[in-house]
């Protein structure tokens, strides 16, 4: 089994010159917790629930604090995501998978076509236990 094999293919991306308020936004409506950041089909980054937590949003308990974190809503993505992104092929093997999100300590992997990072599908954790239920029935 590959990465091809159980990636999630109908993808939710974001441009790099989006908001962060606008990524939080798609994040919550698609409820999804890893937004590949892209240059065209390119992908440039990862914005993960994890970097959103980052930014104060359950710490707001003052105008001070809130006028900061608007203007973090307004700064772009390529602000506030990995931009050291590891990504995979779709011939990639599972256990290559696993062993890249558990050493890496990564829940999500872009799958990208050749040498262009032309993004086509993205890996999560989820998707991994997903397969390997199937494999158990």
């Amino acid at each position: 089994m590959n990465a091809a094999d159980i990636m999630t293919q109908d993808l939710v991306t974001v441009d790099e010159r989006a908001t962060v308020d606008e990524a939080l936004r798609v994040m919550s409506e698609k409820e999804i917790r890893h937004l590949p950041v892209v240059r065209g089909e390119e992908v440039i980054g990862m914005l993960s629930d994890r970097d959103l937590r980052g930014i104060g949003l359950s710490l707001v308990q003052d105008l001070a604090t809130l006028d900061t974190l608007r203007a973090r809503l307004r700064s772009r993505v390529t602000d506030l995501m990995s931009a050291d992104v590891i990504t995979i092929g779709p011939e990639t093997e599972m256990s290559e998978i696993i062993d890249l999100l558990l050493e890496e300590k990564l829940s999500a992997l872009p799958v990208v076509e050749g040498d262009t990072n032309t993004l086509i599908g993205i890996v999560s954790y989820v998707d991994v236990l997903h397969a390997m239920q199937e494999e158990l029935e």
